[in-house]
């Protein structure tokens, strides 16, 4: 177990929970025959129930909702009154859903809620189309919570590691010979057609992170309101695709005619438009006891890796002169992955919910 922070200070919950594929029946996610039946929904209903009932988050966001009405229901009934998604799945042939959607449910007031768009302008400067869109929607919900006021909390699902086409579907060029060198030549194209595919994904990925940042940072100087950012992103967060999003290098420099208070002055605006993952805050906060490698929020066969993710702005860094709160707790509920039970886990998820504690000062 890890420390929890002094009973002094206001305790407030932060999650981040991938549903897995959370659709109610008789309706089916990507192919007909994917069809929950009663009793298998009612298993996974139970088992989100028991994370939330048990756990207590303040605010959680989830990932891979098909179903918002039912989780709307589902979280209400674990004392999250509050609640909002605005964004809706892709339905085909009637019943069968794909693209599922982000959700926030929340025990304190949501104030406002807008589903984030990618910027245009900003996206065609990258080199991107003109149309670039995220491919789910971020949802930013500005919440009123306790002692901190008004929060922006972001929840996100970024593209997944999936390529973004499948290369055996796709025809190559006529055959002029049934010999094995064609053959080969094919074989050849589908690998290198294949790693395309894949590097697409990393580029809308990684794009979406970026403008996902510059919209924060907008909303941030209007409002100066503490950020939140929450989801699954699909990545590792150190990777260099999704590395920007936390990143401070830079090139900006004070201007030449300005005193040597303006390069504390940079440094303090650059502080103030960070993002820190909550992990590494914990890590470096007084509460923090394990000296263990990260635990995995989702494993590929037997390879583990962290894709779940809540970072969170200065007002949460216990070392900034300006901080209001500090993460006391982190908690990756892992025990369906690491030792399922057919009985109880059969429904849950293939993620590991992520959460935190943050310890806000009096």
């Amino acid at each position: 177990m890890l420390s929890t922070s002094s009973d002094s200070h206001y305790q407030l919950k932060i999650a981040s929970f991938n549903l897995f594929n959370f659709i109610a029946p008789p309706d089916a996610f990507y192919e007909f025959d994917n069809i929950y039946t009663q009793e298998q929904w009612q298993k996974k209903l139970n088992w989100i129930a028991k994370y939330l009932k048990e756990h207590q988050p303040d605010v959680i966001g989830f990932q891979e909702v098909f179903s918002p009405v039912e989780l709307e229901h589902l979280t209400k009934s674990c004392g999250l009154d509050y609640f909002t998604v605005l964004d809706s799945p892709q339905v085909m042939d009637d019943f069968i859903y794909s693209k599922p959607v982000v959700a926030l449910a929340s025990r304190y007031p949501i104030k406002e809620a807008v589903s984030v768009n990618a910027d245009k302008e900003w996206a065609t400067k990258m080199g991107l189309i003109n149309q670039f869109e995220f491919s789910r929607k971020p949802l930013r919900a500005t919440v009123e919570l306790p002692k901190l006021g008004l929060c922006d909390c972001y929840v996100v699902h970024f593209k997944s590691k999936r390529p973004l086409f499948d290369a055996q579907e796709i025809k190559l060029g006529s055959d002029t010979g049934s010999s094995s060198k064609s053959a080969a030549s094919n074989t050849g194209q589908l690998l290198a057609m294949e790693a395309l595919g894949q590097w697409g994904s990393s580029i809308q990925r990684g794009s979406e992170a970026v403008l996902l940042r510059y919209a924060m940072v907008e909303r941030r100087s209007q409002t100066q309101n503490p950020m939140i950012l929450m989801g699954d992103f699909n990545d590792t967060l150190s990777d260099g695709v999704l590395a920007a999003i936390t990143s401070v290098d830079t090139r900006i420099k004070p201007q030449a005619d300005m005193g040597q208070g303006a390069m504390g002055d940079v440094a303090h605006q650059l502080g103030f438009y960070r993002l820190r993952d909550s992990y590494d805050l914990y890590q470096a906060s007084q509460y923090s006891l394990s000296e263990q490698a990260r635990p995995a929020t989702h494993f590929y066969f037997a390879k583990g890796s962290v894709l779940d993710y809540i970072l969170l702005s200065s007002e949460f860094d216990a070392k900034n002169d300006l901080s209001l709160a500090e993460v006391g707790r982190y908690e990756t509920y892992d025990r369906h992955l690491l030792n399922p039970s057919f009985e109880h886990d059969s429904q849950s998820t293939d993620h590991a919910p992520v959460m935190i504690t943050l310890a806000i000062r009096e």
